[in-house]
């Protein structure tokens, strides 16, 4: 199967995080696609449901989980408007996700192209594919505008 190229995953995913922005979380959203099926599509939901290890990429690979019935996620994508963080970053690698394609990078707490490259790692024992940039001019203009309302 050739990567996935299109916008629609990440289209998706950037409604997500809209909708995470409304609600008063971060806007961050995540798809998890096995071939053309949507597995999983979730958002933000820390301040919902008061857990900090629910970012939508952990909350994407545990629905995408439950629905394969497996406890790996080999030959599924992940589409996410942000830079995964270190803890996204290592349960992508155990979950031995295909590709990981992003948005807006996280020169702070990203771990994939910023921060501690943890796919880059020597003891990293999977390393996706990584395809960044995806939308990004979107996804940057969210959060910047989330936070600057939080600012105000």
């Amino acid at each position: 199967m050739t990567p996935t190229t299109s916008d629609k995953p990440m289209d998706l995913a950037l409604s997500l995080a809209a909708e995470a922005a409304a609600r008063g979380e971060a806007p961050v959203g995540a798809v998890i696609m096995e071939g053309d099926r949507v597995l999983a599509a979730e958002g933000n939901r820390m301040q919902a449901l008061g857990d900090p290890t629910a970012h939508a990429e952990m909350l994407a690979i545990r629905t995408a989980l439950k629905a394969r019935g497996t406890g790996r996620l080999d030959g599924c994508d992940l589409y996410v408007t942000l830079e995964p963080c270190a803890m996204c970053a290592g349960a992508i690698a155990h979950v031995r996700l295909r590709r990981v394609y992003f948005a807006a990078e996280d020169t702070k707490a990203g771990a994939v192209e910023n921060g501690v490259r943890l796919f880059e790692q020597p003891t990293c024992h999977h390393r996706p594919e990584v395809i960044s940039g995806l939308s990004a001019g979107r996804a940057e203009a969210m959060l910047v505008d989330f936070f600057k309302k939080l600012r105000d």
